[in-house]
């Protein structure tokens, strides 16, 4: 082993660069310390002590080297010899520096290790050079025996800093040198495949485009040579490359248009692709409206918009609320944990639950759609029709996304209870994947063949009546009932609403046209007998045309219309409140109250009887649950004959119970109270008195059960002039949803059994 030595060499500082051991290097010399440095170097057998110098400081190891040539210039050869620790150091006269120096020569102890290492670090090199393009080059540098050699070759690549390279020549162990250099170049190695890797899949982007290009226009050729228009698919592309859409629809999208291109013009498919290219690029992909969920302000909405309603305005706001809540929390309409409902509008014609909807949308900011559902029968009405049948088209949701151009509208989905089923699919089934929040976010539509995300859009349901809506639809809903206005509330509506609206309908000013207050009761009381206001407001609209006719034949100036002149303009009164005096005015026919789809109306029972066999008649055309009860009360009276004060013989004869308006089918469990009041009335001589209104179902054992609809039912009796409503003792409760001037100007009897109906509805 070769020992090493101690020498006192003068210092050469390198500020640029590292010299290892045999290398031959020409070095500038261009600074004073370095040509007192040479100078010393004449003095100590032309050696020099090469240094590196890093911010300031000296490396720990240094090169021995020999001064091969020098010229006047400043240019010196050298020729590294080995490798030394750089010791204690001073400066001498001239103002050299001279350390002691200890030579590290290389020893070289060949065994399994250092020949794995060896083999490793040739096969990463070899790697990296291949990368570079440089194969040959790294058959020369690899072809060298001694490893300290081979490993100080790296001195010459570009992707070791110049600290690397420091650290290089402080390794006096070769294996330690050879691991730092393997570490080195594997991260060089890793660094260049990625490149590499990147260059080719651009390579490949690029040569893809470019061969695509070229098939283009040698189709586009063609087709000029064949007389079809080439820019249909240019144009479709240019769209899909400027809109953002769903990664899913953008694939269905660039697949039919490759499609397009394949097919001839004169093919019938070819329209229908463009037709489904067309109806997908109008659907508003991402485009959404920014809620307006200021409750304040969307209170203020409804009320400018609807007079009364005030416990349908509440559960609203709750609603719009909710959503104000989960928008700022950052629980959108997507979210897992999304438990938004289905508002459902019920109540009679007129009520405003279409309006309702569409002031929701204003107080929201959003775009209102409404879809109309009553008479549909085809399932393809929402779910669209397969691309496969000649006409087809997306269904009414998708059509009124595209209406609305927004992906979050209100929908107003009218008329629910009115959708049908036949031979050709049941399109509730396929509203309750429209209206469960946990599926509509996959919505799809057969004639578009992508999903729809309807997440985000606010559906409102209305309906007439709730019998009538499937259990599974009705289940995926929130009813709200809108029962009625009183007649004060019909007052307000039509002095705020109506006549403004129909003013303008027929051309005349606020100034032209005066309609007191008192005019307007009038109206109501004596014209209109409904829950909502339409057939008001056709009245008001044919009282403002004949006040526009006289004043287009004669130019007149302001009409006043008072309570006077209302029989001049509508004619003589439709409704009058004694009704129920005129009809109870003999025995044996009773005051009922019944929820039609038209709302709460007065349903008058009357009874007779004959001789002939024993038995019932039924007329009206009633429904199974009201002959039910007929016989039920019948059955009654003959079992209590004795305690109601009938003869037994009566009982003999032949019962007919009718109910007028024949025209019209009836059915619901609440008048079996009535049917017993008018069975008894008649057979004991006792008139019905004629303030008294009743509803409730009886039992073979004379129990009133309760029943539904009691707030439609009591405004019902107030329009129709009624002063005392028998309810049965359950739906106590529910009389809190009758308007508290309504209640004030009514009496209520609750009713346990058949006697205290009996008690508080026949005269004495």
């Amino acid at each position: 082993m070769p020992e090493t030595a101690q020498l006192t060499l003068p210092v050469l500082p390198l500020h640029n660069g590292v010299v290892f051991p045999h290398m031959v290097v020409t070095i500038r010399i261009e600074t004073d310390e370095g040509k007192t440095a040479l100078a010393a170097a004449s003095r100590s057998n032309g050696r020099l002590l090469l240094v590196p110098r890093l911010e300031g400081r000296y490396a720990a190891v240094g090169t021995i080297a020999d001064i091969q040539q020098s010229d006047g210039d400043g240019n010196v050869v050298v020729s590294g010899v080995s490798r030394a620790r750089v010791g204690a150091g001073s400066v001498d006269e001239n103002g050299a520096l001279w350390v002691d120096a200890e030579s590290s020569p290389e020893v070289d102890i060949i065994d399994d290790e250092l020949d794995t290492l060896v083999a490793e670090y040739r096969a990463v090199v070899s790697a990296v050079l291949e990368n570079r393009g440089l194969a040959g080059v790294a058959e020369r540098l690899l072809d060298v025996d001694n490893p300290s050699r081979m490993a100080d070759l790296a001195v010459y690549s570009p992707d070791l800093s110049l600290e690397q390279k420091v650290e290089l020549l402080e390794a006096l162990d070769i294996r330690q040198r050879l691991g730092k250099l393997l570490v080195w170049m594997r991260e060089v190695l890793a660094d260049l495949e990625l490149r590499r890797k990147v260059r080719d899949e651009a390579a490949e982007q690029i040569e893809k485009g470019q061969r695509d290009y070229i098939l283009r226009q040698q189709m586009d050729a063609i087709r000029k040579e064949l007389g079809e228009d080439a820019d249909v698919a240019t144009e479709y592309r240019a769209k899909l490359d400027e809109r953002e859409l769903p990664e899913k629809v953008a694939e269905a999208i660039e697949r039919e248009i490759g499609r397009l291109e394949r097919m001839s013009e004169q093919s019938p498919e070819h329209s229908w692709i463009r037709t489904w290219l067309d109806t997908m690029f109008d659907l508003p992909w991402g485009v959404t409206s920014e809620d307006r969920l200021d409750l304040d302000e969307a209170w203020t909405v409804l009320d400018a918009d609807h007079t009364g309603l005030r416990d349908v305005k509440e559960r609203i706001i709750e609603h719009l609320a909710v959503r104000k809540l989960r928008s700022e929390r950052g629980l959108t309409d997507g979210d897992e944990r999304n438990t938004g409902t289905i508002l459902l509008l019920v109540g009679p014609p007129g009520v405003g639950k279409t309006s309702l909807g569409e002031s929701v949308a204003r107080a929201l900011g959003r775009k209102f759609v409404r879809v109309a559902l009553g008479g549909v029968r085809d399932e393809a009405e929402i779910r669209g029709h397969r691309r496969t049948y000649v006409g087809a088209r997306p269904g009414r949701i998708a059509r009124a996304l595209t209406e609305a151009e927004t992906m979050n509208p209100v929908f107003l989905l009218d008329e629910m209870d009115k959708v049908g089923a036949d031979w050709r699919g049941d399109p509730s089934s396929a509203l309750l994947e429209v209206l469960d929040p946990a599926q509509n976010h996959t919505f799809r539509d057969h004639y578009l063949e992508v999903d729809l995300d309807l997440s985000q859009v606010l559906f409102i349901a209305t309906a007439n009546v709730l019998e009538t809506i499937p259990g599974p639809l009705l289940d995926r809903t929130e009813v709200i009932n809108i029962d009625g206005y009183t007649d004060a509330e019909k007052v307000d509506i039509a002095r705020d609403h109506l006549l403004p609206r129909q003013l303008r309908a027929t051309g005349l000013e606020p100034e032209e046209l005066e309609v007191t207050d008192d005019a307007l009761a009038s109206v109501v009381d004596r014209y209109t007998r409904e829950a909502g206001v339409r057939n008001l407001e056709r009245e008001l609209g044919k009282l403002s045309r004949k006040v526009a006719t006289e004043i287009a034949k004669d130019g007149s100036g302001k009409v006043v219309v008072d309570e006077s002149k209302v029989k001049e303009y509508l004619g003589k009164p439709k409704i009058w409140k004694d009704e129920a005096a005129d009809r109870t005015d003999v025995p044996g026919v009773a005051t009922g109250l019944a929820v039609t789809g038209a709302g709460g109306d007065v349903l008058f029972i009357e009874a007779t009887a004959m001789d002939g066999e024993p038995g019932l008649t039924l007329t009206g055309q009633l429904g199974d649950v009201m002959k039910e009860s007929a016989r039920i009360a019948l059955s009654y009276v003959e079992a209590h004959a004795d305690q109601l004060g009938i003869d037994p013989a009566a009982m003999t004869r032949r019962y007919h119970v009718h109910v007028p308006a024949g025209a019209i089918p009836k059915d619901g469990p609440s008048a079996g109270v009535t049917m017993l009041t008018a069975l008894v009335s008649l057979l004991t001589g006792r008139k019905v008195r004629d303030t008294v209104g009743m509803t409730g179902e009886i039992t073979l054992q004379g129990k009133v059960l309760p029943i539904g609809g009691v707030k439609q039912k009591v405004l019902a009796a107030h329009r129709a002039g009624l002063k005392e409503v028998i309810v049965p003792r359950r739906n106590e409760a529910d009389l809190d949803d009758v308007p508290e001037k309504v209640r004030d100007e009514m009496i209520f009897t609750i009713a346990d059994d058949a006697d205290d109906v009996l008690v508080a509805a026949l005269q004495s």
